[in-house]
This record gives structure tokens, C-alpha cells and sequence, in this order.
């Protein structure tokens, strides 16, 4: 006969099998008598799972609750779960890949070693459609910072900088942030003594973790801002920042925050701020927009469209004259 804790699980673990239970037959598969049985069902109640009594001969079917109790999941299901989180994870669908992420360092942290073996089998094998994102990030990596995060460990890993550069650092991890397109880590670079911003497509983890640490004062209020600053401004030869005669929300929509920072500046008018490594495309970036803007820097940019637009002027005339 199994134990009153083993027998509970047992007896969740068949009610989650949706279709209704007779109390016998549950009864004849743990080896118990239906009263206990009855019993049984009482404390999965007062574990907060809703069991329904079903009509007729004595049974019963789980049903769904106020609240999210625990889930008993076979083999099979959790590595299916386990690579359904990840994929999701790294998709670009607006608004499940923190919680995915979540859910998923919860999963792999209690996976079996044989069960971790085979998800990470199946990712190895997995190949994406070419083009479906912008930056292959790998899961792993992905659960791996978020357990830092929570569990408040440095991490050591090299880095590869946007010109190709590579090195080791050290950081205190914060945040992950995704932009619909990359995944960013937010930390405490401690050998820079000062906040980092870094893509994690270019980060390779090394193990094992560093010390556990005091979380530092965030950045910024909003951290959503401060990234897309420090990845759409910041690393640029050239930072541009315009008026733009149109509501934020509107801008908003047409330069994601990879590309702008935008504030509201009235009803309708907004401050966009953005970078590039060439005046053309900072021009074209802005005039691609469609609304009137006024230019407040760099300085040179400013001459810099007053001659492209006399250069498209003049070959509107010569095109018109022809």
C-alpha cells in the first residue's frame, strides 16, 4: 500500500487524465478502499484543486480552480513543455517571451538529469527556418542568465563587441530585455565599474557562475528606455535628435526601440532620439517617417540635408525638364 503523500500524487496524477473517475476503480488501482478514497479527494480540496463529484455511481473529475495548483507532468509532457517554453522564448510574439522564460528556468531547474539530456538532444537537432529571427539565442543560454538573475550570481562569459572585438568580463546580471528582434542583458560590468548593456547572441557563458552579490540601484526608472537608448543612440558615430510633428505613438509605431527613443513633446509632437554611423541614413531614417521634423543635432547634419535636399531638388528639375 502506498503512503498517504505517494498515494495523493498517484491519485493527481490520474484525475489530470481528463474523463471521469468511478471512486472503485481508483479505489482498485491504488490498492485502497473507497472510503479512503473519499478522504483522499478532501485533501487535494484542501490543496486548493477543484474536484467535481460526478452524477450517477460515485466519481469524480478534476476541474479547474480559482488558482494555479501544482501540475504533475509525465516524462513525455515535460520535455514537450520544456521545448515548447523555449521556443517561445525566442519568438518575436509580443508579450510571452519574459513569461516563457520565466516559466521555463522554473522547469528545467526540477527536470530530471535524463529529461534535461533529452530536450537539450532535441535542440541540437532542431534547425529554425533561416530568417524567422534576427539573432539565434540559444534557451539554455537564456534559463542560464535567468537563474542568475534570480539567484543574484555573477557571470563570467565572453563577449563579442559590434566591431568584431572579443573579450572576458565579469557582471552582476539584472534584467533580460527583449526588443521583438534580440535579447539584451542588463549588468553591473564590475571590471568597467559601470552598467552594460549586452547582446546576448554575442555572449558565451562560462561555468561556473561567480559570487553571489547585493543588487546595485538599477540604472533608470525605466528600463525599457534605457536599453533602447544604449542600443539605438549610444554606439553611433553620430547621435541625431529630432522634433517630429506627429504623436509619439504614432512615431512610436514606425521606429522600434532598436532604432529610437521616443517622448512625448505635446499631442502632436514628439523628441526622437536615434544614432548611425552615416548622415544619409540618419536623414533618410527620419524623412522615411513621412511628417515634418526639425533637426537639433548633430550640427553637421543640419548642412548635411540642406545640400541632399538641394541634390534631390535639382534632380527633380532636371527629371521635370527633360
Amino acid at each position: 500500500m502506498l503512503e498517504t503523500s505517494a498515494r495523493l500524487l498517484r491519485l493527481l496524477s490520474l484525475l489530470q487524465t481528463p474523463r471521469d473517475w468511478p471512486g472503485a476503480e481508483l479505489a482498485e488501482r491504488l490498492g485502497v478502499s473507497p472510503r479512503t478514497i473519499r478522504r483522499d479527494i478532501d485533501r487535494l480540496r484542501e490543496l486548493g484543486y477543484t474536484v467535481h463529484a460526478t452524477a450517477g455511481a460515485p466519481g469524480y473529475r478534476l476541474g479547474a480552480g480559482a488558482g494555479l495548483p501544482p501540475l504533475l507532468l509525465d516524462d513525455d509532457e515535460a520535455v514537450a513543455v520544456a521545448i515548447g517554453l523555449g521556443t517561445a522564448a525566442v519568438s518575436g510574439v509580443a508579450g510571452i517571451e519574459e513569461t516563457s522564460l520565466r516559466a521555463l528556468t522554473k522547469l528545467e531547474q526540477v527536470l530530471p538529469s535524463r529529461l534535461r539530456h533529452r530536450v537539450g538532444n532535441l535542440r541540437s537537432v532542431t534547425v529554425p527556418l533561416a530568417g524567422s529571427t534576427a539573432s539565434a539565442v540559444d534557451p539554455a543560454v537564456l534559463t542560464a542568465i535567468a537563474a542568475a538573475v534570480r539567484d543574484r550570481e555573477s557571470l563570467r562569459f565572453g563577449y563579442r563587441s559590434h566591431d568584431g572585438a572579443e573579450d572576458v568580463r565579469t557582471a552582476e546580471p539584472y534584467r533580460l530585455v527583449n526588443s521583438g528582434r534580440r535579447w539584451y542583458l542588463v549588468a553591473w560590468d564590475t571590471g568597467r565599474a559601470g552598467w552594460r548593456t549586452f547582446r546576448v547572441d554575442r555572449l558565451r557563458l562560462h561555468t561556473p557562475n561567480g559570487p553571489r552579490f547585493t543588487p546595485r540601484r538599477p540604472p533608470g526608472d525605466d528600463l525599457v528606455r534605457y536599453v533602447s537608448g544604449r542600443i539605438s543612440v549610444d554606439p553611433y558615430r553620430y547621435r541625431g535628435r529630432f522634433t517630429v510633428h506627429a504623436s509619439a505613438d504614432v512615431v512610436a509605431a514606425r521606429m522600434p526601440p532598436t532604432m529610437a527613443v521616443v517622448e512625448p513633446a505635446g499631442d502632436d509632437a514628439c523628441v526622437l532620439s536615434t544614432g548611425s554611423n552615416s548622415l544619409d541614413e540618419l536623414a533618410m531614417w527620419v524623412a522615411q517617417l513621412g511628417v515634418p521634423f526639425e533637426v537639433h543635432e548633430p550640427p553637421e547634419l543640419v548642412r548635411h540635408i540642406r545640400d541632399l535636399g538641394a541634390r534631390l531638388t535639382g534632380a527633380a528639375r532636371d527629371h521635370l525638364s527633360a
